[in-house]
């Protein structure tokens, strides 16, 4: 615990400092954001600081080090995280030079996302292991091979509905930031569950690691927030929603949480279907079922401001979480 509560105190210290001369940077460079033309309500963001989230991979990647003993289980999480990261760097990169917001073409993200997560899920059913957790319990099943798939889909799935969540101000940091407090909760009961059982082994060993983590994460996303709530200074860009994205989904996968993650991210989850959603019934039916999507645009031409925006999706993800928490205390 002492250990933990190290990690986060450092990260969030380093990632505080760290800010303002990473924006002071980012601007100089003139890496600036392009506003869609028809969202209206965002006229005011045109020319804002962005690519913030590379903060997330600077701080965390100084720190794990520091923290975690080294080992190549925890080590993939991580470069999972990074290399999703820099994907989204060369997107945002891409839209400063030409300064507009079409970076990587679809087919060009999904191409990188899917190559990353497919490396990572060979890895996890070579190494670590096929066996998922049965949500609110300490029991697993094992999925044998279909473990690949299962993890392809949560990496891709997990990283763009982070990335579609972030479309306001302090929305995707706020909502992984409770993601992930809820998440280390929960790991924690697990892990006590398991060694007073009388487990050993790697399993054990991985939910530390990714406790310590998840608390690096969170002391970054702190230390991004005070430029990011609104009015943000500065935008995390897709170097920080591919990043996050990409760390809960394979944090997720490497303790065998696949099936949890959806739960507790349903927010995540929302944003994601609100657009298929969207699309599917406007190409059937020519109608709009929201008046934009993802479903917090949709909020905010309904005449709800950003930040009450964020608190309602805050506050559902951490009702969430405190239920799923008594029902692993049950």
């Amino acid at each position: 615990m002492i250990k933990l509560l190290l990690a986060f105190i450092c990260s969030f210290v380093l990632s505080s400092a760290l800010m303002p001369i990473i924006k002071k940077i980012l601007t100089k460079l003139s890496a600036s954001q392009t506003i869609l033309g028809y969202v209206e309500n965002h006229k005011d963001k045109n020319g804002t600081t962005t690519m913030g989230g590379v903060l997330f991979i600077i701080s965390t990647l100084s720190l794990a080090f520091i923290f975690i003993k080294f080992d190549v289980q925890w080590f993939m999480v991580l470069l999972v995280s990074i290399f999703l990261g820099v994907l989204g760097f060369m997107d945002d990169f891409l839209k400063i030079k030409f300064k507009q917001n079409l970076g990587l073409r679809p087919y060009q993200k999904i191409i990188g996302q899917f190559g990353i997560a497919l490396i990572f899920a060979i890895f996890i059913y070579l190494v670590v292991g096929s066996k998922l957790f049965i949500p609110f319990t300490s029991k697993t099943f094992d999925v044998k091979f279909f473990i690949i798939p299962l993890v392809i889909l949560v990496i891709i799935a997990s990283t763009n509905s982070v990335n579609l969540t972030d479309g306001l101000d302090a929305l995707a940091g706020v909502v992984t930031l409770v993601y992930l407090v809820a998440f280390t909760i929960i790991c924690t009961l697990i892990y006590n569950n398991l060694y007073s059982s009388g487990e050993t082994g790697q399993a054990l060993e991985n939910l530390k690691n990714i406790n310590l983590l998840n608390m690096l994460f969170i002391g970054a996303i702190m230390g991004f927030l005070f430029f990011n709530t609104s009015k943000a200074s500065i935008f995390m860009g897709d170097v920080g929603s591919l990043c996050l994205g990409g760390y809960i989904g394979a944090a997720a996968c490497l303790v065998g949480q696949e099936l949890l993650l959806p739960i507790l991210g349903f927010c995540f989850v929302f944003s994601a279907l609100s657009v298929i959603l969207q699309v599917a019934v406007f190409k059937i039916k020519r109608k709009r079922i929201f008046k934009m999507a993802p479903f917090h645009h949709h909020l905010q031409l309904s005449g709800l401001s950003e930040p009450k925006i964020v608190y309602i999706y805050s506050t559902i993800t951490a009702f969430i979480g405190v239920v799923a928490i008594i029902f692993y205390l049950l």
